[in-house]
């Protein structure tokens, strides 16, 4: 099971169209300047342009649509818990493509 940081770090190194920053008051990976997920209160979250890549991550035991704010959940966004980081590796090439 690889942690947030691992992951990003990875793939950072291994493309370079990938950034780390800040945003929705996280730690973030950005693809080309624009955000693509991040690691927040124990869930790795995900921008999922692609709808079925989005309702597999939806589908996991856990996971729920990303809602950094309360109340207005981000349509393409899906939040992964940390007891079903398998997946994020996976999830994380997904969202950067």
């Amino acid at each position: 099971m690889a942690s947030y940081e691992e992951i990003v770090d990875d793939l950072c190194a291994q493309n370079a169209h990938l950034q780390t920053g800040k945003l929705f008051g996280m730690d973030c990976f950005m693809a080309n300047g624009k955000a693509a997920g991040g690691s927040r209160q124990g869930h790795m979250a995900f921008k999922l342009t692609d709808r079925a890549a989005r309702e597999q991550a939806l589908a996991i035991e856990g996971a729920h649509a990303f809602d950094p704010m309360g109340g207005r959940p981000m349509k393409k966004w899906v939040a992964v818990p940390a007891s079903q980081s398998d997946p994020w590796a996976e999830l994380t090439r997904a969202a950067i493509t």
